[in-house]
């Protein structure tokens, strides 16, 4: 489930406060009534309430009820070049029906940045149930990925030199647990936008209630191996279907890594291959993913594009700084921040593949844009020519904007891999 929605206008007579342990049932359930109200399954509420950081979690109550909600989880965000990045996840977001127009979600979104800043964290991330909303408060979209449908009855897969060697096996997801979450460890580093795993946040991945299966099976597991080392991995489900003409079955996509080129591949011509099956529903897909170039025919994978992580730099210079740039930059930036006023005005950007720095300056600048650009820059795969293009980054040195653009970029493009 997303979890970040809500409106609002007007300021509210009752501010955000820190979330207590013992408050947490109601704090929930109020978010959970902002969604729908259809309760979840007990293990995942179990699992939310045990991974909820209640001294990073606010709210604002009113007549003794919550009417607003908002989270802030902690953790380290690759970015390019490969480092871990502090940065606030933020989470849990919503606003009672009863309480828009009432700065309920202005009053959160300026006590949970001050937070984030006061924690040393330089940078703040967070998926949108509706994305419409955020940009006001500095964040910008950051990555995509996509969804795809693929007809495995007329769609074939070219595969590379040493997929043959990969050997697969069924295992009990749980069994395996360990092993997967090393090779998505190994991953991280290596694609901007990936977050490592937090201490409990593997067995999100386990869980299996039967409302959200959808006819589904419960969840199945191929672990892949190369010369005796676990690899990869490929949890999915199957949801089987008939027709007068014969199965019309559906493998569905839940989480697929590989350490290699052979791996991957071997991964996914097994999901092309499940028996009784013809189409291969996968969400969330990295958009430079090999396989959307190994297939014979792409339009039949119906491939989608949809955003995904929104970035906020809530320390300007500190967040710039923390990553590498693909080739030399030196520009100043003249950033707007009415909302958060400390990233105003005119910072000086000096970097290369090996390291940055970002000062205040006083000098001309180069650049003019909002925080709300850096954000969707920064992890690489957003450039700042087309955010140009659109209107919203504007040149005031001739050339400044290819230099930039250019180094901005990542080889890899940025990736979440999970929700939040």
């Amino acid at each position: 489930m997303e979890r970040t929605t809500g409106r609002d206008g007007d300021d509210t007579t009752s501010g955000p406060r820190v979330l207590r342990r013992e408050e947490w049932d109601g704090w929930y359930g109020s978010l959970i009534r902002a969604f729908g109200g259809v309760p979840e399954a007990d293990e995942e509420t179990a699992l939310f309430r045990e991974l909820t950081r209640t001294e990073r979690s606010i709210g604002v109550r009113e007549d003794g009820d919550w009417v607003g909600t908002a989270g802030a989880f902690d953790f380290r965000l690759t970015v390019p070049g490969g480092a871990a990045v502090a940065a606030a996840g933020v989470t849990m977001v919503s606003v009672a029906a009863t309480h828009r127009r009432r700065g309920v979600l202005t009053s959160m979104m300026r006590r949970q940045l001050d937070d984030v800043r006061s924690w040393g964290e330089a940078v703040a991330v967070l998926t949108a149930s509706e994305p419409a909303i955020y940009g006001r408060f500095g964040y910008g979209a950051a990555t995509f990925q996509v969804n795809a449908e693929i007809d495995t009855d007329r769609v074939r897969l070219s595969v590379p030199p040493g997929t043959d060697d990969v050997r697969l096996a069924y295992a009990a997801p749980a069994d395996v647990l360990d092993a997967c979450e090393a090779v998505f460890a190994r991953q991280v580093p290596g694609r901007p936008g990936m977050l490592a795993r937090r201490p409990g946040w593997d067995r999100l991945a386990l869980l299996d209630p039967e409302k959200d299966r959808d006819g589904a099976s419960p969840l199945q597991c191929v672990v892949a191996r190369r010369d005796g080392e676990v690899t990869g991995y490929a949890r999915f489900r199957v949801r089987p279907d008939w027709e007068p003409a014969g199965p019309r079955g559906t493998v569905v996509l839940d989480e697929l890594a590989g350490l290699d080129a052979a791996t991957e591949t071997a991964l996914w011509r097994f999901l092309f291959d499940v028996d009784l099956t013809s189409t291969v529903t996968a969400r969330g897909r990295p958009v430079d993913e090999a396989w959307q170039y190994q297939v014979s025919d792409i339009r039949r994978c119906r491939p989608a594009l949809r955003d995904a992580l929104y970035v906020r730099l809530v320390e300007v210079g500190a967040a710039l700084a923390a990553r590498t740039y693909r080739a030399p930059v030196d520009v100043v930036f003249e950033v707007e921040d009415a909302f958060c006023p400390w990233n105003e005005g005119r910072w000086r950007l000096s970097g290369d593949a090996k390291g940055a720095s970002c000062e205040r300056t006083s000098d001309a600048p180069d650049l003019s844009l909002s925080v709300r650009e850096l954000g969707a820059a920064y992890l690489g795969g957003v450039g700042l020519a087309s955010l140009a293009a659109a209107g919203r980054v504007r040149e005031v040195r001739s050339g400044a904007l290819a230099e930039a653009s250019v180094a901005f970029g990542s080889d890899v493009a940025p990736w979440l891999p999970y929700g939040f």
